[in-house]
């Protein structure tokens, strides 16, 4: 019986396969990131929230990751509420982050929904909105209770 030649397999040098890479858009849209929350002050503690609150709450970031870091700052919406926080004009003076002032550029608060659920507070780096408080209870601005 005669030997059959197995062809060898031509492989090219400049190592393309003919296979197109997936290209991946970039994310579009704000990412929510906890890496800063804070749920150790009982002003913000939230350890005693019913379910519906935590389900409003992911409801609101998955609707607002839709919207980038500008639609969102520019939105009027009466039940967003998207502002940027006055210091002054609350309880707090700061978050107290460790070096905070080169962190936060501007902190802002939304709504998490009309008046119900109170507040998320945090700050943006680029299209990621850093949470660093959730105020169920509008304590940030004690004089608007």
């Amino acid at each position: 019986m005669p030997k059959k030649r197995i062809k060898k397999t031509e492989i090219t040098k400049d190592g393309t396969s003919g296979i197109k890479p997936t290209k991946l858009k970039p994310p579009q849209g704000i990412s929510f990131s906890f890496k800063y929350y804070q749920d150790d002050r009982s002003k913000f503690s939230c350890r005693e929230k019913e379910v519906i609150y935590w389900l409003t709450l992911l409801d609101r970031l998955k609707a607002l990751s839709s919207l980038t870091a500008q639609e969102l700052l520019v939105n009027r919406s009466s039940t967003l509420r998207c502002h940027p926080i006055k210091w002054e004009d609350t309880s707090e003076r700061a978050f107290g982050l460790p070096n905070e002032e080169q962190l936060v550029d501007i902190p802002y608060q939304f709504s998490i929904s009309s008046n119900e659920h109170g507040r998320v507070h945090g700050f943006f780096i680029d299209e990621i909105f850093y949470i660093v408080w959730l105020d169920p209870d509008h304590l940030l601005y004690p004089a608007k209770n």
